[in-house]
């Protein structure tokens, strides 16, 4: 009777002992999830990295702090989806993203994304990154930059506009090697700028602005037959409406731009211009959220950005949709 009270109370200790056990290990992996939420909670970009996607959805993508980020349409002020990805520019549709990523101080590089921020491809570009977009369909992808050295150029700026056909691989690095119509006349020039692309539903026809001997103008491209023509001087930035009968841009005042930019609206098939209801100097390619709505960047006296939105038939008043943000898409 002794032995077994011995071996029982034996038996009862290891169970006890395993109990105690589990139960420490159960403590010890809870407080490491609670440390590891804690942690991912203080630390935004760890907490939303693998939730950023461009898949479409009533999100906006916009560069948070120099980052690639994504917000609720119906609560643009609230909680941000933050990747660990670098960008100064960004823009996407249709699940194919693009980011202008800094390499260096004045290096860049053009990353094409999948819709889950994969890298499809990445090359170097010239300059100082100032506008990128994507077609509707997410196969062609446009950029421009500021760059220096042209020999026209004394106390203005220059320009590199290029744009990539992601199915072929077919790629253009400078506008400048398209035949220019101008005023209906076939035109060549040194100082040729390009910048602002938008483009059609077929993929192959684009806007863009062109300057040139101190004006500019409104083109309409082809990227297959490597041609543009001017359509309407005085439009710089355009971005074509989700419908294509629209074209919203920043119009320089007095067709100055020491005096700012207004932005408007330009219909196509009248070529009737709407001035906005924003009357501060935007100077941004706006984005369209819908037909109804287009957004923009707006900085304030020390240079910090903020994304405002106001009706595109000129009526309202501005809205500040996504403070301390930049570089606008709507991703569905």
């Amino acid at each position: 009777m002794s032995a077994l009270t011995q071996r029982t109370r034996i038996a009862i200790l290891l169970a006890a002992t395993v109990v105690l056990a589990a139960v420490a290990i159960g403590y010890i992996r809870l407080a490491a999830d609670r440390t590891a939420t804690a942690d991912r909670t203080a630390d935004p970009f760890t907490a939303a990295a693998d939730r950023a996607t461009l898949v479409a959805g009533r999100r906006l993508l916009v560069v948070s702090d120099r980052h690639l980020a994504t917000v609720s349409r119906d609560n643009p002020n609230g909680p941000r989806r933050v990747a660990p990805l670098e960008c100064v520019r960004v823009y996407a549709a249709a699940g194919t993203g693009v980011c202008v990523r800094p390499d260096s101080p004045w290096s860049y590089s053009l990353v094409v994304l999948d819709q889950e921020l994969r890298e499809k491809r990445a090359f170097r570009v010239p300059g100082l990154p100032n506008r990128a977009r994507v077609s509707a369909s997410g196969r062609m992808v446009a950029w421009t930059t500021f760059v220096g050295g042209d020999s026209y150029n004394s106390g203005g700026f220059s320009t590199r506009t290029g744009i990539l056909d992601t199915r072929t691989g077919a790629l253009v690095s400078t506008l400048e090697k398209f035949a220019v119509t101008r005023e209906g006349r076939p035109y060549q020039a040194a100082d040729l700028n390009f910048w602002g692309v938008t483009f059609t539903a077929d993929d192959n026809r684009f806007y863009a602005t062109v300057s040139t001997a101190g004006r500019r103008y409104l083109v309409e491209g082809d990227f297959a037959a490597r041609t543009v023509r001017t359509l309407k001087e005085n439009v710089e930035c355009p971005s074509l409406s989700p419908d294509g009968t629209r074209i919203a841009f920043k119009e320089a005042v007095g067709a100055d731009p020491t005096r700012g930019w207004r932005l408007s609206v330009l219909e196509l098939a009248s070529m009737r211009v709407t001035p906005l209801a924003e009357t501060r100097s935007i100077d941004d390619q706006a984005a369209w959220l819908d037909n109804a709505t287009v957004a923009y960047t707006v900085r304030d006296s020390s240079g910090d950005p903020d994304v405002w939105s106001v009706p595109s038939d000129g009526s309202g008043t501005p809205r500040l949709l996504v403070p301390d943000s930049e570089s606008p898409a709507a991703l569905g």
